[in-house]
């Protein structure tokens, strides 16, 4: 054992009696000495319990609940839409509108906890390499960093030879200037490899976790640990991913921008108050991560599209009355809705129309950046406007040589479509990283760019493709679309469609061979024109091309 205080038996214990176990019944959770040991062996109940020796039985880390840490009671129901175990009171409260419910025990019996265990490790390692990369990155870039400093300092004593004594006080005034931004700049980069030290030891404290709990524990047990592991993991994963947009990951650069003035140094040296201003420019750094962790089930089948239910909550009245081209779901849970006449709507979350955004221009398609920020298409001016929500302001334009339509945001990059032939992959500068030449007969209104891939709608052609970044056509779907629009992807790749002309929402497997009808015109729906989910949700929003309302559905995997 790793703890050397004895472990008791368990059934002694009730009777009053401290016996030291001998053994350890998984199935039991509990110690057992010689004698109550060979009862549990002759026990038909017991008989076939997994057991080991007290001597190699290795504790678990940390605890792992059988009882909701809320209600209290027993977690013996299980919930396919939320993907978490429930208790009797959780369903009653939280998840009263959930369908699907099954029990525990069941779901235990049919995963594979080997298989979870292992994709949790994934997890793990993807998120050491990146936060040992980005410690690798800040410690390099200090050193950069010193010596842009010294070369800054340097410098200035070069210029300092052909000038007098008032030098000195420039000089003085232009190292403080430096050091003080160093100063800063060591501090938060020092601070910052610290907390990221801090995260993972936390991440490597979970992995040796789910090695005991996998390995160690009873298969209920084991199931709850993953998962209660795997939540732990989720928050991490979620610090990761926000080291995308934060300053103190980006790499920073000291710089001094010697003034004009200098060359007149001569003649205007009593008035010169500085030599040049030290700066830190900040630029992104990607972080490549191998691969990109997102919430997975447990369960094998929930990614199987025959599994997948789909069903309207409720329908509200929006009456725009004008034609829809394109609606996203920001983060915040709002939603943007762009009519064709350029008109660029937000929602709130429940779809009352809380602003038109001030943005002029014909509008086409939005896809969101950050936090905010969001990306529009201009298709009669040839450009993206970059559009801070906060401030209500276009902070760049980016000009394209084509009319653009659709647009996705994934990965630092933009994916826009160009007129029906062409899908640029472009930075948020406005370079272009790839062009992938594809097939449509419609203009390119809808697409989305995800894991190195876009899959767009032909609404004309009556189908879905799929292209890699290379430009090679992964697939092609044709079957039983009649005018595909709007289209989004869920947590297992497939593409959920807005079948608009035969009033449908039909799921696409996500390598193109299979399809099923989610919902149709008996389900409440008429010319579904948008469909986007809901930030890391298997629920979302339908909007139909006439703008009359949004549904709000709920995507269930059984």
């Amino acid at each position: 054992m790793s703890s050397s205080k004895p472990l008791p038996c368990g059934p002694s214990q009730e009777g009053k009696v401290n016996t030291e176990a001998d053994i350890w019944c998984y199935n039991c959770d509990e110690g057992l000495c010689s004698t109550c040991s060979g009862h549990h062996t002759r026990s038909k109940a017991t008989r076939d319990h997994k057991t080991i020796d007290i001597k190699s039985y290795k504790p678990p880390i940390r605890a792992i609940k059988t009882e909701c840490d809320k209600h209290g009671q027993q977690l013996n129901l299980y919930c396919p839409s939320h993907l978490m175990p429930c208790c009797d009171e959780c369903i009653s409260t939280n998840h009263s509108k959930c369908t699907g419910i099954k029990f525990l025990a069941a779901v235990v019996e049919k995963t594979k906890i080997e298989k979870s265990k292992e994709s949790v490790e994934k997890e793990i390692y993807s998120i050491l390499h990146v936060l040992d990369k980005m410690v690798n990155n800040k410690s390099i870039n200090i050193q950069t960093g010193k010596q842009q400093c010294e070369n800054i300092k340097k410098s200035f004593h070069k210029i300092r030879e052909k000038i007098n004594k008032h030098l000195y006080h420039l000089e003085k005034k232009l190292c403080q200037e430096t050091d003080n931004l160093w100063d800063q700049e060591t501090l938060t980069a020092r601070d910052f490899i610290t907390e990221i030290e801090k995260k993972k030891t936390n991440v490597q404290k979970l992995q040796e976790h789910l090695l005991s709990v996998t390995t160690q524990s009873s298969k209920l047990q084991s199931f709850l640990g993953v998962h209660q592991i795997e939540q732990q993991i989720h928050q991490c994963q979620q610090y990761v991913e926000d080291l995308e947009n934060d300053d103190r990951a980006k790499e920073f650069c000291i710089k001094m921008t010697q003034k004009n003035e200098i060359k007149n140094i001569l003649q205007q040296l009593g008035s010169l108050e500085s030599i040049g201003e030290v700066t830190v420019v900040k630029t992104e750094t990607g972080l490549n991560r191998e691969s990109s962790v997102r919430r997975k089930a447990q369960v094998e089948s929930q990614s199987n599209i025959n599994n997948m239910t789909m069903s309207i909550e409720t329908k509200i009245k929006i009456n725009t009355e004008k034609g829809i081209s394109d609606m996203i779901c920001l983060m915040d849970g709002r939603v943007i809705v762009v009519e064709e006449d350029g008109k660029v709507n937000l929602f709130t979350s429940d779809g009352k129309l809380q602003k038109q955004l001030p943005i002029p221009g014909g509008a086409w398609s939005v896809t969101q950046i950050n936090q905010n920020t969001i990306a529009i298409t201009y298709p009669r001016e040839t450009a993206i406007k970059i559009f801070n929500m906060e401030n209500e302001t276009v902070t760049k334009v980016i000009n394209l040589d084509k009319h653009c339509y659709g647009l996705s945001f994934s990965n630092n990059s933009l994916a826009v479509g160009l007129n029906n032939d062409e899908i640029r992959i472009i930075d948020l500068e406005g370079n272009t990283l790839k062009s992938i030449q594809v097939e449509s007969e419609s203009s390119l209104f809808n697409l989305v760019y995800c894991n190195d891939r876009v899959i767009y709608s032909d609404y004309l052609g009556n189908a879905v493709y799929c292209y890699d970044e290379s430009g090679k056509k992964i697939w092609q779907y044709t079957q039983d679309l009649s005018g595909p629009r709007g289209l989004c992807i869920d947590t297992y790749g497939n593409i959920i469609v807005a079948d608009y002309d035969s009033d449908r929402i039909i799921v696409i497997s996500k390598d193109g061979q299979n399809s099923k009808v989610l919902i149709g015109k008996e389900g409440g729906l008429e010319a579904p024109q948008c469909i986007c989910f809901k930030h890391n949700e298997s629920s979302g929003f339908i909007c139909d091309f006439y703008g009359t309302y949004l549904a709000t559905f709920n995507l269930v995997v059984r």
